[in-house]
């Protein structure tokens, strides 16, 4: 048995328990005491990880999709909150009140910039 059962096991572990599975089928003898490990037993238990691994790449594609929404909602969002920014500046001016409420800065609280070569003194 497995030392620690809630990892995964391996890809190339299960192919080759696939194998050894395809193997056991042509065994015709094969007759154990136990009947958890009967052909009938593991054929089921293969089907149930088909089944189980089959819905977990349903709900894969679920969330990537629930993910796509949401990141295009977000963006739509995003846009529209820019062109209000837009219209408020546009409304009330680059140095209004109204643009500091929106997180902007006034066009007051920047610094002004020197043309280049001002810099001699006279």
């Amino acid at each position: 048995m497995a030392k620690n059962e809630t990892k995964r096991v391996k890809p190339a572990v299960l192919a080759d328990d696939v194998a050894a599975l395809n193997a056991l089928r042509t065994i015709t003898s094969y007759a154990p005491s136990n009947p958890n490990h009967s052909i009938t037993a593991i054929t089921q238990a293969i089907n149930d990880m088909n089944a189980a691994q089959a819905a977990e790449d349903q709900a894969a594609a679920a969330v990537a999709a629930a993910r796509d929404q949401a990141a295009a909602k977000e963006w739509a969002f995003h846009n529209l909150v820019l062109g209000v920014k837009d219209q408020v500046k546009a409304q009330y001016g680059k140095d209004s009140p109204e643009v500091q409420s929106l997180g902007l800065k006034r066009a007051s609280e920047y610094k002004s910039r020197k043309p280049k070569g001002s810099d001699d003194p006279k």
